[in-house]
């Protein structure tokens, strides 16, 4: 039944128009990274800005946003949902794998970008563009939690992962000191300054803590989507 679900999932998360937001958004980012390498003498001084202000506060929330919510919301909108329901399927199971396929979306179409963003920005620091690409995928990680959960809880969770993704992560994350703090953007870049040691990388969060954050942040998301799930089985069978 996991291949199923699998199958499933991929064909609702490209099957639809929102599906190649998918990979627009990181031809975007590589594009912009391609043209200022080709205009400017020296990207090197504001690759990593870029990189994060860009990168990882805007197109990677947004990638994420579409894997997670298109993995589970559009079916839960359109009732399809109902057809793996119906089945003797464990719920943790439909949410681990759609979560899992979502990951997978996040870390070919959002990692591995802003990877290659790093490196066509800066060819002679590669170790900073491997760290931007593993913390993408950390708050990857995070961010499909969080929009897997809102999918089930709630029939707007594109909207509302639009305002969250653009408005706190985009904006209140960067440049809001105390909302930093709870800003997986800033998790995430804990990690980078650790696996990077560049210079104008700096979190607000220091790394146990962002770690310990993100790890919750992940395992409260899971089980709220899955806790739903098994309540809308209920609703759905009265």
């Amino acid at each position: 039944m996991v291949a199923t679900i699998a199958r499933l999932t991929l064909a609702t998360l490209f099957g639809h128009r929102r599906g190649l937001l998918l990979f627009i958004l990181p031809v975007v980012l590589l594009a912009l990274c391609v043209l200022l390498a080709l205009t400017v003498d020296d990207t090197a001084d504001f690759s990593t800005a870029l990189l994060q202000q860009f990168g990882l506060a805007v197109i990677l929330p947004l990638v994420a946003l579409i894997a997670a919510t298109g993995a589970i919301a559009t079916e839960i909108d359109d009732g399809s949902i109902v057809y793996l329901l119906s089945k003797p399927i464990k719920r943790y199971t439909i949410i681990l794998t759609k979560a899992g396929l979502a990951i997978g979306v996040i870390f070919a179409l959002g990692a591995i970008p802003m990877t290659l963003a790093g490196i066509i920005l800066d060819p002679s620091d590669l170790r900073t563009a491997l760290a931007f690409g593993i913390g993408a995928l950390v708050a990857g990680i995070a961010y499909t939690a969080i929009f897997t959960a809102i999918s089930v809880i709630s029939a707007n969770a594109v909207t509302i992962g639009l305002l969250y993704s653009l408005l706190w992560e985009s904006v209140m994350g960067q440049y809001v000191d105390g909302a930093k703090a709870l800003s997986v953007q800033q998790w995430s870049l804990a990690l980078i300054q650790k696996l990077s040691d560049a210079p104008h990388v700096e979190s607000a969060v220091k790394l146990p803590i962002a770690m310990i954050l993100l790890l919750a942040v992940t395992a409260v998301g899971l089980t709220l989507a899955i806790t739903r799930l098994r309540s809308l089985v209920l609703s759905t069978s009265e």
